[in-house]
């Protein structure tokens, strides 16, 4: 596959588009397969067609679906002025406010806020909070029967990133605790779905969404109200408080809804795909037992670069987010041997990149080692996405992941076992291991 070049001064005629081929189907099926059926049809299709196809799918239109990792590159790295955000995009769910709405400057500068409270001095504050949660969570786990681990991970999740961003707990949190959950769940399946165009009633999922949308937006004006009053704001760490007291380069800061709208979207994002990637990681280690012991061995220690390296593996492997959406904002975006016309989508499928033979060897075979002394492709390992719309949380994510798994390992034995891998399920977003990750454990 050559590589790829952006160019806006071709010629725009029908004669100078070419877009990947379409398999024969009508676009009914189309439609309804890659709804239904996403990981499936893609892998299929990537299969056929190799580097690039196209789709008419629901929500996006046209799409052309690149699962090539040269491809993938020059799609993350073309200029925001020629392949733009997807549209539409999470932020019909998490709203107008959130990083997900926002399109080139505005996008650089709201990351620019986002970013101090997830690197640096603020991690180390961080780990207390995910061993503590994470020794909270786990003192009811059975021992020497088969549970999921899916849901604990989830509340794991939840409370460390309801304790991250507002630093305290109390009744608003609790009421966070539980609507939030259901809301993922709903949330998730709908924002594949296209936006309908009439009310549908009280008891319609997308009612039922405004319903905690409205919930959330007086439980966090609460927050908010209380964050302000609060003689000593100066002197928190928590995301809201940094958020609060945070400007713009011009000295503005961020409205409340939008504070409100990215507090959402770091609940959702920071929640829902961590725990299913570590609900994998049980599921997969329970399988692999040389992976297991080497795993509990360095847990003993102060080291993690092997654990490191079965988190960098469990996210190729089994991949959460399998797709990360452009949309072609030039008249022509020149791909590969392809012309794609202003007006379509490209989606990155991450699940075929990450199976890709030619940047990992055996792509089938679980194995950490592969990631031992070298740090993984750029654009070969990209469970965060790429480029400028890069996962902003990653960091934090692969700490909550590498902190979750050493003091699970640290006081349970996790018993191996020979039963055959977990399916994948669609959560519509993401994609958990069907039976929850079951694992059985005991007390070290």
């Amino acid at each position: 596959m050559s590589e790829a070049t952006i160019d806006r001064t071709v010629d725009t005629t029908p004669a100078t588009v070419r877009v990947p081929p379409s398999p024969p189907l009508p676009k009914a099926m189309q439609a309804v397969g890659y709804a239904l059926f996403r990981r499936q049809i893609v892998g299929r299709l990537a299969v056929r067609y190799g580097g690039a196809f196209t789709l008419r799918v629901p929500v996006f239109g046209h799409m052309v679906v690149v699962a090539d990792p040269a491809l993938a590159k020059h799609v993350f790295t073309a200029s925001t002025d020629d392949l733009g955000n997807i549209q539409p995009n999470l932020s019909r769910i998490f709203g107008p406010g959130s990083v997900f709405a926002l399109e080139g400057a505005e996008h650089r500068r709201r990351r620019k806020l986002l970013t101090p409270p997830f690197h640096g001095k603020a991690m180390k504050n961080y780990e207390r909070i995910v061993e503590e949660e994470t020794l909270r969570e786990t003192a009811a786990w059975p021992e020497g029967r088969e549970f999921e681990t899916l849901e604990p991970m989830m509340r794991i999740t939840l409370n460390i990133i309801l304790r991250a961003i507002f630093g305290a707990d109390g009744a608003e949190l609790e009421t966070l605790r539980r609507i939030i959950p259901p809301w993922v769940t709903l949330g998730s399946r709908l924002a594949v779905l296209p936006t309908p165009t009439r009310d549908y009633g009280r008891w319609s999922p997308w009612t039922r969404l405004a319903n905690y949308r409205a919930e959330y937006d007086a439980t966090v004006g609460k927050l908010i109200d209380e964050a302000l009053a609060d003689a000593r704001v100066g002197e928190r760490t928590d995301v809201l408080a940094l958020l609060l007291r945070s400007t713009y380069e011009d000295g503005t800061p961020m409205s409340r809804s939008e504070i409100s709208d990215e507090l959402l979207t770091l609940l959702a994002a920071g929640h829902e795909t961590t725990a299913s990637t570590l609900a994998w990681a049980f599921e997969r280690i329970s399988r692999h037992p040389a992976v297991l012991a080497d795993l509990v061995a360095e847990a003993a220690t102060d080291g993690n670069e092997y654990r490191q390296a079965a988190i960098l593996e469990v996210q190729r492997n089994r991949t959460v987010i399998d797709f990360a959406g452009r949309r072609v904002l030039a008249p022509v975006v020149e791909l590969g041997q392809w012309r794609i016309p202003r007006g379509y989508s490209v989606s990155v499928a991450i699940g075929q990149v990450h199976g890709n033979a030619g940047e990992f060897p055996d792509p089938q075979r679980f194995d950490p080692q592969r990631f031992m002394g070298k740090r993984p492709s750029t654009f070969g390992w990209i469970p965060f996405g790429g480029g400028t719309r890069r996962c902003v949380g990653a960091a934090f994510a692969n700490m909550e992941m590498d902190v979750v798994l050493r003091t699970v390992l640290r006081h349970f034995t996790i018993e191996v076992t020979t039963k055959p891998g977990e399916k994948w399920h669609s959560r519509g977003v993401a994609f958990t291991p069907k039976k929850g990750g079951r694992v059985t454990v005991r007390r070290r």
